[in-house]
């Protein structure tokens, strides 16, 4: 097929996919409201036990493990839901003022941003005052061709691909849960400090397992993972910018195509909360195999794994795998 061709099959599987996923994010949303408040309603915490909310899956991780049975963590961005496109309940937008501690990345949900600062709430962490936003980064590199050319503005919310990022912002969420509990503070630098060797034991396994790969470009739908390539140097080919529903035009989808045959690429990813239907398209017409790379912005049946240490690993063995590393 002509790219021209792949894009209108991609806009017409993704017009389909959209309205069938409309339904389910309905049904995930009616269902959270009226299962436990873990996830879309505002947190019930025993009495001493503090209240954290927090704006979605990786910052929730964080809390959680930090805070353990010290505190409720709720997660305003439902599970299966895309926390690109959040919108609040009024009963969220409480639990954002009543919380003891809320946890955010500021820009990249717009609701959670006008929650936060119309709640009056003090005790805030916003997590790019920890790991600042980097740009996107272009495709770059010796092999990458014209795609060094193409350039995708914006700051890339993504900073949790980063194991060490994520080492940062656990070491904030104790800094602020022990000024808003002391009592409890060796508790929480003992969590924390748990928590922090799993990441680096993660950080040393995406090193070592990425070590003399017979490639270090890969393709993806959505521009997700430009801190993990920064990391480990890989190189990241997105077929669409930061949002994961912006269509790709046919010049990018023909540049893409012409970067996967020169680089003797083997494998188109998806991700689990977007439509599947560019890497199906492309993969397709080139004769490749697709695998799921997931950004670990929320948990779904779907998940290759029970938690973002998990997936992460999930995320390293498909990589290894598609860029045959020894």
């Amino acid at each position: 097929m002509t790219p021209t061709q792949i894009y209108m099959k991609i806009i017409s599987v993704k017009v389909r996919w959209r309205l069938g996923g409309g339904v389910a994010a309905v049904l995930l949303l009616v269902t959270a409201g009226c299962a436990t408040p873990g996830h879309a309603s505002a947190p019930r915490s025993s009495p001493g036990e503090l209240r954290i909310v927090t704006s979605f899956y990786p910052l929730q991780f964080v809390a959680s493990r930090v805070a353990e049975n010290h505190a409720t963590v709720s997660d305003l961005t439902p599970p299966g839901a895309e926390p690109h496109d959040l919108e609040l309940t009024p009963l969220q937008v409480a639990s954002v003022t009543a919380a003891d501690l809320v946890v955010y990345e500021k820009s990249f949900q717009p609701a959670v941003d006008d929650a936060v600062a119309q709640s009056g709430n003090r005790h805030v962490l916003d997590i790019t005052t920890v790991t600042p936003l980097q740009p996107l980064s272009p495709v770059s590199g010796p092999r990458a061709g014209p795609l060094a050319e193409t350039r995708q503005g914006g700051l890339d919310p993504h900073v949790w691909l980063d194991p060490t990022n994520l080492d940062r912002i656990a070491r904030a969420v104790v800094d602020r849960l022990e000024s808003v509990d002391p009592a409890h503070d060796a508790d929480y630098e003992a969590n924390a400090g748990a928590l922090i060797r799993d990441l680096d034991a993660l950080d040393r396994a995406y090193a070592q397992g990425l070590h003399s790969c017979r490639r270090t470009e890969f393709v993806t739908t959505h521009a997700a993972f430009g801190y993990l390539a920064r990391r480990f140097g890989l190189q990241q080919i997105a077929f669409s910018g930061l949002s994961p529903d912006s269509e790709p035009s046919p010049v990018r989808v023909a540049a893409v195509q012409t970067a996967a045959r020169r680089l003797q690429l083997t494998t188109i990813f998806y991700e689990t909360l977007a439509s599947p239907a560019v890497a199906n398209a492309v993969a397709g017409d080139l004769g490749l195999r697709t695998d799921v790379l997931d950004p670990v912005e929320g948990l779904t049946q779907e998940s290759r794994g029970s938690d973002y240490l998990a997936i992460m690993r999930s995320n390293l063995a498909a990589l290894r795998e598609a860029n045959e590393c020894p």
